[in-house]
């Protein structure tokens, strides 16, 4: 078994979504005047490497801890749609998947963004899926779309259509992964098991491959 670790470390002055809060690392407790060491955090849940619940946009919708454990640990597949320029991820670009569905309930796409984090280039021009991609990848029975850049919607698209489609047909979306240019395309497991909070509409999640 080898382990792929696919996220990005949660620490002072990271990247995050214009707007959410800075995260915030405090140490409570030292060895030499305490005789142990404690660290408090105060992060949003949509902080890094995350997980976002259908409850983060679609109103009356489950929580990250209404859904069952299976849609965080699944077979996956990924889909290498890394290209100079390239700005949206089409029908086209989904076509390998029809002959591979059965061996994967969740697709990792693959578009090398993460080689920008810590940069300001991470916060523009990264792919995303079009609208009819995504309604068709809503379709197909896929649980969950991870991917390795900031959103899954662009940032001048303030409605977030990507997102209202994919959660709204009850799917998860992980952002923020990182090396995904590891992973072959089948063959592996996916998982992105959230923290158990109640009412939570995303959550950091340490996400790995599990290769066997």
């Amino acid at each position: 078994m080898h382990i792929i670790d696919l996220s990005h470390a949660l620490e002072p002055n990271m990247p995050l979504y214009p707007g959410t809060a800075a995260p915030r690392f405090e140490e409570t407790a030292s060895i030499e005047n305490d005789g142990y060491r404690e660290k408090r955090i105060s992060l949003c849940v949509h902080t890094g490497t995350h997980v976002d619940a259908p409850a983060h946009l679609i109103k009356g919708a489950q929580t990250l801890d209404q859904l069952p454990l299976e849609m965080f640990y699944a077979e996956a597949l990924l889909l290498n749609v890394s290209a100079p320029g390239k700005l949206v991820i089409t029908m086209d670009d989904l076509t390998a998947l029809d002959s591979k569905r059965k061996d994967g309930r969740f697709l990792l796409l693959r578009t090398d963004w993460s080689r920008h984090w810590g940069c300001e280039d991470y916060f523009s021009g990264y792919p995303t899926l079009s609208q009819a991609a995504a309604r068709w990848l809503a379709q197909t029975g896929i649980i969950g779309v991870g991917l390795d850049a900031l959103s899954a919607d662009p940032l001048d698209a303030p409605a977030l259509p990507i997102h209202h489609i994919l959660l709204g047909a009850g799917m998860i979306i992980v952002e923020n992964l990182t090396h995904l240019s590891a992973l072959p395309e089948k063959g592996f497991i996916f998982s992105c098991l959230p923290l158990n909070i109640v009412d939570a509409d995303g959550s950091p999640v340490r996400a790995v491959a599990v290769l066997s």
